[in-house]
C-alpha cells in the first residue's frame, strides 16, 4: 500500500549544490530562520537544509516567509563572506514572476525609495531611518480578463509581471507594486483581500504569487557566472497553465 508523504515533511528541493555553494527551491511558507515574529514556527530553511545535507549553510540572502523560490547559502563562513560582496556591490541579478492585480506596465524602470519598516518584533531594537533607494525593473508577460465581478467591475483584470530588484529593500516588490496600485495576488499586508479569496476560493491559489525564479551570480573560485532556476510548482504553476501563460514565460521557470 502506498503512502503520501505530507508536503511540510518532503525533502527540500536541491537546484544546485558544489562543495561551496547550495541553492533549494523554498516553499511558500516557510521561513528561512527563527524569528521572534514567528515565534510558534518550528521549521526553518536554515536547519532543515543543515540536517538533510548534513552539514552547516550560510544563507546568502532572505526570501519573505511567504515567498517561494531559489535560496542560496554558502558550505563555509570564507565562502559567504565573498559572496555577501556581490550583494553589497549590486552584482548579483534577481528574477521574480509576480500575479498582480489589474493590467500591469508593458515596461518600468521604477526609482521609487522607501522608508525601513520596523516588525513590531523582529525589529524593535532598530530605529526608523530616512528613506532608502529603491529601484526594480517590470514587463508584462502575460494579462487576462475574466468574466467575474470581484471588487467595482463585471470583469476582473490581472498580470503575470516580471520583477527585477535593482535593490534589496524590505519587501520591496511588494511595496512597489502596491504602490502601482497593481499589488500582489496574496499579499494580506500590501493587497486587496477581496481578490486574495476570490484566487483562494476559485483557483486555489491561497498564498502569495510572487516567486523568485532566477538567481544569477558569480562563482567565487572561478568567477564563472552561475544562474539557478527554481521552476514554479503546485498551486502557483497550475495558476499559470489555468491562464493560458505558461508560453509567455521561460521554460525553465516552470516545472513539468
Amino acid at each position: 500500500m502506498s503512502t503520501t508523504v505530507p508536503h511540510d515533511e518532503r525533502p527540500l528541493t536541491i537546484l544546485y549544490r558544489d562543495d561551496d555553494l547550495v541553492a533549494i527551491n523554498k516553499p511558500s511558507g516557510l521561513l528561512v530562520h527563527r524569528s521572534p515574529i514567528d515565534k510558534h514556527e518550528t521549521r526553518f530553511a536554515i536547519q532543515l537544509l543543515r540536517d538533510q545535507i548534513g552539514q552547516r549553510v550560510y544563507p546568502l540572502h532572505r526570501l519573505d516567509k511567504p515567498t517561494s523560490g531559489v535560496l542560496l547559502f554558502a558550505l563555509s563562513p570564507e565562502i559567504a563572506s565573498q559572496m555577501r560582496i556581490q550583494w553589497e556591490n549590486g552584482l548579483v541579478q534577481k528574477d521574480y514572476l509576480a500575479v498582480v492585480r489589474g493590467y500591469g506596465p508593458e515596461r518600468l524602470h521604477l526609482d521609487y525609495p522607501l522608508k525601513y519598516q520596523r516588525d513590531s518584533l523582529g525589529d524593535a531594537d532598530k530605529s526608523d531611518s530616512p528613506l532608502q533607494e529603491a529601484i526594480t525593473d517590470f514587463s508584462r508577460l502575460a494579462c487576462i480578463e475574466i468574466p467575474h465581478c470581484v471588487d467595482r467591475y463585471p470583469q476582473s483584470r490581472y498580470s503575470l509581471m516580471h520583477c527585477q530588484p535593482r535593490t534589496g529593500r524590505k519587501h520591496q516588490l511588494r511595496r512597489h507594486l502596491k504602490h502601482l496600485s497593481h499589488p500582489i495576488i496574496g499579499d494580506p499586508k500590501h493587497g486587496k483581500s477581496v481578490h486574495n479569496h476570490f484566487f483562494a476560493r476559485q483557483f486555489g491559489a491561497d498564498r502569495l504569487l510572487l516567486a523568485a525564479t532566477e538567481l544569477t551570480v558569480h562563482h567565487p573560485k572561478t568567477a564563472e557566472v552561475l544562474s539557478i532556476n527554481a521552476p514554479l510548482e503546485g498551486r502557483y504553476a497550475k495558476l499559470v497553465r489555468t491562464f493560458n501563460w505558461q508560453h509567455q514565460i521561460p521554460s525553465r521557470w516552470l516545472s513539468n
